[in-house]
């Protein structure tokens, strides 16, 4: 009875040493966001550290390697994006009276001749907030550089977390098998079997997901991109790229792009066709996507289901700020694992199965 009870209060001590842990990491959660991005960063590039490793280049210099490329693609991408985002952007908002206009002449009498609906946007209102903002529009970015140049707090905390990301990834990528050997070595002996089986299954499931969803993007950014400039839209690529992009969370990233392609199409004012191509692209990428690309480069089997991923990024998001949309994927597998082990367990359970003798009777 003494072992007994000495058992119990080792664990309520555990349980509780747990609890305020999942506390402190409440409580400092924003503070956490560049360690849960360079974890996160760290687990999608491990396979590539370790497929140099294996071709015997020392793992440090593996790692830097694997940085270096991935800080390139990167900065990369922002030196070909951002001035075109920003160019085109500042043109998207020169030509909103037109978009008024254009909505007055041909929307509105469709709207009123066919629903009964009576609607009248005021282009004035529109133009006079064009003129006051204009000047402050075109000089955004030289703005944004001229506060960034007279420091500030916030300032130098941006540029901090942005430098300590890579340095954080490099530690946790050069001591990864480390890592994974300490977790498995304050496993509890009598389970570390079954944990370990278990932490392999949350692995599999979180690195297919991750690693086949950014497959996915990259492929619809390239194929969105190429589709709208076909179809003759004037911001093909960086529409085509942040829809790419935004797929990671499940239809928004699709409705968010349709709405910027179909407003950069009207705001071309080139009829109907740019406007039929933008349709006729989007409806057969969330085809490609839906029966192509997710089922075998993602993979059914895995089991995140579009609903639980929504759930789990707003829930997060909503317990953790920011870090907790980064750590919602790899919680939403760990859950999942879960549950399929309770399910097991649950059909080999007494409670299931029933007893025989109320069988035979």
């Amino acid at each position: 009875m003494a072992s007994l009870r000495a058992r119990q209060l080792q664990t309520a001590i555990w349980v509780g040493v747990g609890l305020a842990l999942l506390v402190l990491l409440w409580l400092l959660a924003p503070i956490l966001a560049p360690f849960a991005i360079a974890a996160v960063l760290a687990y999608i590039c491990d396979p590539g550290v370790n497929w140099l490793v294996a071709r015997r280049l020392p793992r440090a210099a593996a790692v830097l390697v694997v940085i270096t490329l991935q800080g390139l693609g990167l900065a990369l991408l922002l030196l070909i994006l951002v001035p075109m985002v920003y160019k085109e952007g500042v043109q998207l908002v020169a030509r909103l009276p037109d978009l008024v206009d254009m909505l007055n002449a041909r929307v509105v009498p469709l709207l009123k001749d066919q629903f009964d609906i009576t609607l009248q946007l005021d282009p004035g209102s529109v133009r006079q907030w064009v003129a006051e903002n204009w000047s402050s529009a075109q000089d955004l970015l030289p703005g944004l550089l001229k506060k960034a140049s007279t420091g500030g707090a916030a300032v130098i905390g941006f540029f901090a977390n942005l430098l300590l990301i890579p340095m954080v990834m490099f530690y946790l990528l050069q001591e990864w098998p480390h890592i994974l050997d300490g977790i498995r070595a304050i496993i509890p002996r009598p389970v570390v079997g079954r944990a370990v089986r278990i932490l392999g299954d949350i692995d599999r499931v979180m690195s297919e997901f991750l690693r086949g969803q950014l497959s996915v993007m990259l492929l619809l950014a390239v194929f969105y991109s190429i589709g709208l400039w076909l179809a003759g839209l004037r911001f093909a690529l960086p529409v085509g790229v942040v829809t790419g992009l935004l797929v990671f969370v499940p239809f928004v990233g699709f409705s968010v792009g349709l709405a910027l392609a179909l407003i950069s199409a009207l705001l071309q004012n080139a009829g109907w066709p740019p406007i039929i191509g933008v349709a006729v692209v989007y409806s057969l990428g969330q085809l490609i996507e839906s029966f192509l690309l997710t089922p075998y480069i993602v993979g059914e089997r895995i089991g995140l289901h579009p609903l639980a991923v929504i759930f789990a990024l707003m829930a997060f998001g909503q317990l953790f700020g920011f870090v907790g949309v980064l750590v919602a994927l790899p919680a939403s597998a760990a859950l999942l694992v879960g549950l399929r082990e309770l399910r097991s367990a649950y059909f080999a359970s007494h409670v299931y199965l029933g007893d025989g003798d109320e069988d035979q009777a």
